[in-house]
């Protein structure tokens, strides 16, 4: 799990995190794959911990060519 921290100026509830209430300038923990959907809200949300995703390891691509 990555966490965000809150810095809008009031409490919000977070329906994702089941309803919770957050209040300003705490930090919660949010799913890694959501962690980019906080904290592309600069205003109101700022990263603390990111995701602990593990690369994919992506296979090489073979060009066919003549030889």
């Amino acid at each position: 799990m990555a966490k965000v921290r809150y810095i809008g100026p009031t409490a919000v509830t977070v329906p994702e995190l089941g309803h919770r209430t957050v209040q300003p300038d705490e930090v919660v923990e949010v799913p890694d794959d959501r962690y980019d959907g906080y904290v592309c809200q600069p205003p109101n949300w700022e990263g603390v911990e990111e995701p602990k995703i593990a690369p994919k390891k992506v296979a090489a691509k073979s060009e066919k060519g003549d030889v």
